[in-house]
């Protein structure tokens, strides 16, 4: 069993939904249901911060149901769902609970909501703190979507200042639009099927910028700031800095920044696109090591699945496809195939997806944990197996992923949510009994 101590062999004692005790192996209760789980390792259930359900709206894109079978498969026993690419976004109290009518009776696992910040809806913040918004979301450019505009310095500073008040935390795509304007030019005719063109239209300088404004209001502020996604290393000794002035100022990065390269990418092939952008060999390995240093806090998937057709894969232009990489399902051997090859432990995994992220959502007295008095989310994980992606078991709505015929280290076997078990073996519990966060 993977404890907050370290690896060892125990018990874990659950009545009701809860953990009530860490036992030592031997001490199995007589009368209790006893479940060994041999040499694979017991460990907390994955907290994804990041989570793009889509629901309502567009639907035809992702929906809870889907997204939550896809969750349990990969070891997620919490995710929180981002405001944009639901129609209506998550931007007032009414639009929050609309959304959760939609979710309820569809979710496998637990779901918590982030709200949305745009332009013009601070006073929406409270309501949407009433209706259960774990924090808010804002983009710093263009979103991709019109029913969530991008804020400037202006619109983030008023929101950061009614956060603070509100103790929530903000989270923010730290791109700003001027070194991607700037880019533009440069671009004509390139061709829009290299990978390479894309990466050129979003430079690290928009990243750069970016955290170096937001890092500012958080300093004047004092409001709880999280970079979403975070993808130039270039910008590292900003958010160190910042860190080590000891602000509350977090950063995360993603399963596919840690896992694949821009060297790799091959022309036209759309599925990799995402922003900011998968960036060369070198920035992936200093995003590894900003994780081991902590300067990075947390991996959070940022699973933002579209149609087919709007990848443009029958082109393969890069330029017109939608962003976002599908990966809810194998953010944990993803992460985990990465982090064992350079030295990793299992416990510094456990603190990427499942501590980190349950602090930043406000959930640290209940999730990310094997302890007493925490949900009975657990995950029963076998680190040394082997398995590759197959797009006939994956569980998202639409099966298009990068990760496809991928070699992973790192097999889920079950899934259990506040004591109940959601996935087994390929199987998944019939009735979906996962509550709101």
């Amino acid at each position: 069993m993977l404890t907050p101590e370290g690896l060892r062999a125990a018990t874990v004692h659950v009545r009701g939904e809860t953990i009530e005790t860490l036992a030592d192996y031997e001490a199995w209760p007589t009368t209790a249901e006893r479940i060994d789980v041999g040499d694979a390792v017991l460990m907390p259930g994955v907290v994804d911060t990041h989570v793009h359900v889509n629901e309502p709206g567009r639907t035809e894109w992702e929906g809870f149901r889907t997204a939550t079978r896809a969750a349990a498969s990969g070891g997620v026993t919490s995710l929180i769902d981002m405001p944009l690419n639901s129609i209506p976004a998550t931007t007032t109290a009414d639009a929050l609970r609309k959304k959760r009518q939609e979710a309820t009776g569809q979710c496998l696992i637990d779901v918590g909501f982030w709200g949305g910040i745009v332009p013009g809806n601070v006073k929406e913040l409270e309501g949407l703190v009433r209706e259960g918004a774990r924090g808010f979301k804002a983009f710093m450019c263009f979103s991709g979507v019109d029913e969530f505009p991008g804020v400037l310095e202006h619109d983030l500073r008023l929101a950061m200042e009614e956060l603070k008040r509100l103790s929530r935390p903000l989270l923010v795509h730290a791109e700003v639009e001027g070194p991607i304007d700037a880019a533009a030019p440069h671009l004509v005719g390139l061709d829009p099927r290299a990978y390479s063109t894309y990466l050129a239209s979003r430079p690290p300088a928009a990243e750069e910028e970016a955290i170096a404004l937001v890092s500012r209001l958080c300093r004047e502020t004092r409001a709880r700031t999280h970079v979403v996604h975070h993808s130039a290393a270039s910008a590292l000794p900003v958010i160190r800095q910042v860190r080590a002035e000891g602000l509350p100022f977090t950063a995360e990065t993603c399963p596919h920044y840690l896992h694949f390269a821009a060297e790799d990418i091959r022309d036209g092939a759309t599925a990799y696109k995402c922003a900011p952008p998968i960036r060369e060999r070198s920035n992936r390995e200093l995003l590894w090591a900003a994780l081991g240093e902590g300067v990075l806090e947390l991996v959070a998937s940022d699973h933002s699945p579209c149609t087919p057709a709007l990848k443009k894969q029958e082109v393969g232009d890069f330029m017109a496809a939608w962003g976002g990489i599908s990966g809810l399902q194998y953010g944990l051997p993803v992460t985990w195939s990465g982090a064992s090859a350079r030295g990793y432990s299992l416990n510094q995994l456990v603190k990427w997806m499942c501590e980190a992220p349950a602090r930043l959502a406000g959930l640290e007295h209940k999730k990310g944990k094997l302890a007493p008095g925490f949900d009975a989310d657990l995950v029963v994980f076998e680190p040394e197996a082997k398995f590759t992606v197959e797009v006939a078991r994956i569980e998202h709505k639409n099966k298009l992923t990068p990760y496809a015929d991928a070699g992973l280290t790192g097999v889920v076997t079950s899934t259990y949510v506040r004591g109940t078990r959601v996935f087994h073996q390929g199987e998944h519990a019939r009735e979906p009994k996962g509550l709101f966060l």
